[in-house]
């Protein structure tokens, strides 16, 4: 069962965060999970998990983001990947239904009215994978045009997150009961 977190007080994402039993360190939430809390975001160079980001040089940065660590205690990137993909469309769904307009979703971000509104990656632990998605609160001095939640209309973004993470993992455990009541055939 997937275990969900929000954490109320200010916390900052510098990429270090992307390290193995993260909530567990630091909330003793053990297993898969998916923890919350909001702050700044600045990653430097070195602690880039972006290979393609590195060599161009691009920085983040955002003075405020809602911040979403996703651990599974498996080893394929790839079904990570997907993960990701699954919880940037569960986020894009709830903001289009909420608010209506429109968001678009290229690849892991999600942008709106043409600006950037999120920062997404997973990657590999030594013990698990891991996603990484930042949603900005507050836009002043990033280093591309983006947007805030606030500014699609959400104000609330504990609610907001807890929506959200409530939402994967029942997604996550629609998918494992799915695998778990077909046949196989021949």
């Amino acid at each position: 069962m997937l275990k969900t977190y929000f954490f109320s007080e200010p916390l900052g994402y510098d990429g270090t965060q992307l390290r193995s039993l993260w909530a567990y360190r630091h909330f003793h939430i053990m297993g898969d999970s998916i923890t919350a809390f909001r702050g700044p975001c600045k990653v430097g160079l070195d602690k880039m998990v972006d290979l393609e980001d590195v060599l161009v040089g691009d920085t983040i940065y955002s003075p405020e983001m809602l911040h979403f660590i996703i651990e599974h205690f498996d080893m394929d990137l790839e079904k990570t990947v997907y993960r990701q993909r699954l919880f940037m469309t569960i986020i894009k769904e709830d903001l289009e239904e909420v608010y209506g307009g429109s968001l678009i979703r290229r690849g892991d971000d999600l942008y709106w009215r043409e600006k950037k509104l999120s920062v997404s990656i997973a990657t590999l632990t030594p013990v698990s994978t891991m996603i990484h998605v930042g949603l900005n609160l507050r836009t002043e001095g990033t280093p591309v045009p983006t947007a805030s939640l606030e500014q699609i209309g959400e104000k609330d973004p504990e609610a907001f997150s807890r929506r959200l993470m409530n939402h994967y993992a029942a997604e996550v455990a629609d998918i494992y009961m799915a695998r778990c009541k077909v046949r196989g055939v021949e």
